[in-house]
């Protein structure tokens, strides 16, 4: 481990990178490469600088989040780690698009037991006129009963009319994750394209809704994937970053999964947190899989989870969550 004096204070490397992303809204690719091959005995060390970061925006607060699977399956694309595709031959989670009155009763629930954020997601490619006219009804219906929860609507690719409608809706925020590199992209998924993706982001944030924008880890990317994907979601001002730990759902094909370690994992939410540290930070699906019984300690880097399951694999439930994130020492934030 390489100390430096200042002042008579041995800082560690660490400490430098927290006070540089805080000074500049950034590191370098070199530095963000550096905390992902860090060695795990500097774990602590790298967790506590990352949280100087973290506290900087969001103090000693974890957001969770409600994932509402509102259409499952049936998707024409052919995303190889996804069990709604098509193609992976699923057709145990796939169902029709749910009925509102389910959608308002969950907003409901999510709002009482003190989420921050409802989502909502709809399988498919792109969400065709009516459907995207329930949903916005749907968000309009949330809106008059519960102003403070936030909403996040996730439903493929996105036209400007689209994301216009959403966004007077009270969508404040639009999920698309870019989930790998763009020179990875075709290992992936043939049926689009990285920059598809990145097309939808920007016409999101031109129409004045925010981004939620993530990846996924596990697919066979490489350390500089990584740092590729850190810097694409920084040039589109991504507000919020779920890092998803890829779960080998049924009817996935990916051929050679990563292996993930939870020290793996973690050093991945601190490098995400270093290169985008006004960014929501989220410990996403696998979390409870890979990181087994160090889970608590991605607060220290991110400051929102999920609850209660994701779109095709059941989860902690919310109870559990906020008492995990009470045992950890810090606060659930609601809504309210």
């Amino acid at each position: 481990m390489e100390f430096h004096s200042y002042g008579g204070c041995m800082t560690n490397i660490y400490d430098r990178l927290a006070k540089k992303s805080l000074r500049t809204g950034s590191v370098s690719d070199a530095e963000i490469l550096s905390v992902l091959k860090s060695p795990n005995r500097d774990l602590l060390l790298l967790l506590h600088s990352s949280y100087a970061v973290r506290s900087k925006y969001f103090g000693n607060k974890v957001r969770i989040h409600i994932l509402n699977n509102v259409r499952s399956g049936n998707c024409q694309e052919d995303c190889r780690y996804c069990g709604q595709s098509g193609a992976s031959g699923n057709r145990e989670t796939a169902h029709p698009m749910k009925e509102q009155a389910s959608l308002l009763e969950a907003a409901d629930h999510a709002a009482k037991a003190g989420a921050y954020r409802y989502c909502m997601a709809f399988s498919g490619r792109k969400i065709p006129g009516p459907d995207l006219e329930f949903a916005a009804d749907t968000v309009r219906k949330i809106r008059l009963k519960h102003p403070a929860l936030r909403l996040c609507v996730s439903a493929g690719f996105l036209d400007t009319q689209s994301a216009k409608l959403l966004k007077k809706a009270g969508v404040d925020r639009y999920n698309h994750n870019l989930n790998t590199s763009g020179n990875r992209y075709k290992a992936i998924c043939t049926t689009h394209t990285y920059d598809d993706r990145l097309k939808t982001l920007k016409t999101a944030v031109s129409a004045g809704l925010g981004v939620c924008s993530g990846i996924i880890i596990g697919l066979g990317e490489s350390s500089k994937d990584i740092v590729r994907m850190c810097r694409d979601l920084a040039e589109v001002k991504a507000k919020s970053v779920p890092v998803n730990f890829f779960i080998p759902v049924k009817g996935h094909r990916i051929e050679k999964p990563g292996r993930l370690s939870p020290e793996v994992c973690l050093k991945i939410l601190c490098a995400f947190r270093f290169a985008l540290p006004a960014a929501e930070i989220r410990a996403a699906a696998g979390r409870e899989h890979h990181l087994r019984s160090l889970q608590a300690l991605s607060l220290y880097p991110a400051n929102s989870l999920f609850a209660n399951g994701y779109l095709t694999a059941g989860g902690d439930d919310i109870e559990s969550t906020k008492q995990m994130i009470e045992d950890a020492g810090f606060t659930a934030e609601s809504a309210e």
